[in-house]
């Protein structure tokens, strides 16, 4: 690190549990962000600010004025850019530093894959099952930690999926893909505009400690916040045995 490094994360590098080596490692440490909306938008900010060395920043959207009540990145001027590009601009106010690759795109099958593989953290920060899905089974595949989190309405949640570990459960053992879950959108349910700061501030949070090797992570963990009364609820995850991803039966990738 050159000296104006040394300043800007200095706060880090007071840190016992960061210090230089653990702010080296987030300088060198690459993310996939999926989605640069409510969820991406806080993630993205703070993994910036930290000096993750490259943030992929995945978004197939465009800015509409209805974003605006929640998803930080963008601004009024930029009402009908993709997202992608305009998280790219704002990060790079936060700071220059960081490479961010801005793709505007919806990425899946061997795509996704290779973009999983080049990452050492991956936020998904989707709002759909298909893609939580898609992103879970590259992560799987190639062992890289995956940070998910979900918010609508007055409610959120957020867990890690680390199958390194071999106890580690993924997000299909909490969620199985054969089982019909309902899709709830923001734009027919709404989402209280901090709910998605949170939550995404925690996605970041946790990403940030597994490059760093910093704490316990939430993985075997799920997260659930009730910020109507602002409470918090911690459930047990395990590995499922039979889950089609991770599980024994399981298809090699």
């Amino acid at each position: 690190m050159d000296d104006n490094q040394l300043l800007r994360y200095s706060r880090h590098i007071l840190l016992d549990e960061i210090g230089i080596e653990g702010q080296e490692k987030l300088l060198a440490a690459h993310a996939l962000v999926i989605g640069a909306g409510g969820l991406g938008s806080p993630a993205a900010y703070y993994l910036a600010s930290a000096g993750i060395g490259k943030i992929t920043l995945v978004d197939n959207d465009t800015v509409d004025l209805t974003n605006l009540q929640r998803q930080i990145l963008h601004t009024t001027e930029r009402v009908g850019q993709p997202k992608a590009e305009s998280g790219k601009q704002t990060l790079a106010r936060i700071n220059p530093e960081v490479e961010v690759c801005a793709l505007n795109e919806r990425v899946e099958g061997e795509r996704l894959s290779e973009l999983v593989r080049q990452a050492t953290v991956v936020l998904d920060c989707s709002d759909n099952f298909a893609t939580r899905h898609a992103v879970n089974r590259a992560c799987v595949a190639h062992k890289v930690p995956l940070v998910s989190g979900a918010a609508i309405r007055f409610d959120g949640q957020v867990s890690v999926y680390d199958t390194r570990h071999e106890d580690a459960p993924c997000y299909a053992c909490l969620f199985p893909p054969e089982q019909q879950f309902e899709e709830v959108l923001c734009s027919t349910m709404g989402v209280f505009a901090p709910l998605v700061g949170i939550i995404g501030a925690m996605q970041a949070a946790e990403a940030l400690k597994l490059v760093a090797e910093v704490g316990e992570s939430l993985a075997g963990r799920l997260l659930l916040l009730d910020a109507r009364h602002m409470e918090w609820t911690s459930i047990k995850i395990a590995r499922t045995p039979a889950c089609p991803v991770c599980g024994n039966t399981a298809n090699p990738a």
